[in-house]
């Protein structure tokens, strides 16, 4: 549409939707601003503390907080609901959201296991509702260019995939990440990284092996994942909570390969070279504030669209993640209360 042109009927009848921030902490600090500096409407904030809420609203000039999730969810100026709790309250939480007619984006991961988030997809396909996970690499422009690129061929046959996620993180065996009671270990906080990347150029693994070192608090200390694919490709992936990483990735084909430096999760660069190890292309593109208003974007167009999955990351993809996270921890014995209904 040209600066000069109307707009037809349609577009002026789609209300522009109305975010609304379940939960007060790290990361909702780092999602918010860059729903603002994207333009969406972020209309209330909710916090179990009254005093949190008000503080955070202040902090980014939003109009309404609410001392409770209850209130925030049932407040009639929301539309989609931003779930940035810690995982062990993502079901919960989602399930209060989507009850009260509330499209959800949920923070990475998407359940503390397969049944949650089952329960989490039964709910907004019955009420005909969006519940996305917040995998934000996913929508990062590096990302998008390495799926056309795997579509086009330009790296041949896929073989493999090599990506890690490591960090030195808090040793207090009180902490979170610590704590086996609040969903902690390197798997579900780390780990769900390079576990959805597999899926992203591969999809679901025929097999799976995992080992893993645990904590004395018994959380995976770190992990190490081989999937494995039909057609015998491979997917080499590594998480650790208390040892700082390259955090680094590879997709390796027959035609070449694509690099993805540090922090290759995140916006970055990347480098493709050809089956010989010559340059083949640099990708580099800017990227204001952090990039998490990719999947908000995404997030916002389906709602649009009146479409309740996308092809980038469909809800029963999720699923999928949560399933064979469900395999790794079987395999390394990490259990936790919500594993069982």
């Amino acid at each position: 549409m040209s600066a000069h042109a109307t707009p037809d009927t349609a577009d002026l009848a789609q209300p522009v939707p109305r975010w609304g921030i379940l939960g007060t902490g790290f990361i909702a600090g780092l999602q918010t601003p860059d729903l603002i500096g994207n333009g969406s409407l972020v209309q209330a904030v909710g916090s179990r503390n009254l005093a949190s809420a008000r503080e955070f609203a202040a902090r980014f000039q939003i109009p309404s907080s609410h001392g409770s999730y209850e209130d925030l969810v049932a407040d009639p100026d929301v539309d989609i609901v931003y779930i940035s709790t810690p995982h062990p309250f993502h079901h919960e939480n989602a399930l209060l959201a989507l009850g009260a007619g509330k499209h959800v984006l949920i923070e990475k991961p998407f359940a503390m296991n397969a049944w949650q988030a089952r329960e989490i997809l039964e709910l907004a396909e019955s009420k005909g509702l969006i519940a996305l996970e917040a995998m934000w690499t996913r929508y990062l422009p590096h990302m998008v260019r390495i799926r056309e690129l795997i579509r086009s061929g330009a790296l041949g046959d896929i073989r493999t995939v090599i990506a890690d996620h490591n960090q030195n993180l808090p040793k207090d065996p009180t902490h979170r990440l610590n704590d086996p009671a609040l969903g902690g270990g390197a798997l579900l906080d780390l780990g769900i990284y390079p576990v959805s990347f597999a899926f992203d150029v591969f999809g679901a693994p025929a097999s799976i092996r995992a080992a893993a070192s645990m904590t004395e608090t018994g959380v995976d200390r770190q992990t190490a994942m081989i999937f494995e694919y039909g057609d015998g490709q491979q997917a080499v992936l590594h998480c650790a909570l208390d040892t700082a990483g390259p955090n680094q990735a590879s997709i390796i084909g027959t035609e070449g390969r694509i690099e993805i430096p540090s922090v290759w999760y995140e916006h970055t660069a990347f480098t493709r070279y050809d089956a010989d190890g010559n340059l083949a292309e640099r990708f580099e593109e800017p990227v204001t504030g952090r990039g998490m208003q990719y999947q908000a974007r995404e997030m916002e167009r389906l709602i649009a669209a009146r479409a309740t999955a996308n092809d980038i990351l469909p809800p029963r993809q999720s699923v999928q993640v949560m399933e064979a996270l469900d395999e790794v921890r079987r395999q390394i014995g990490l259990t936790y209360s919500s594993d069982k209904k």
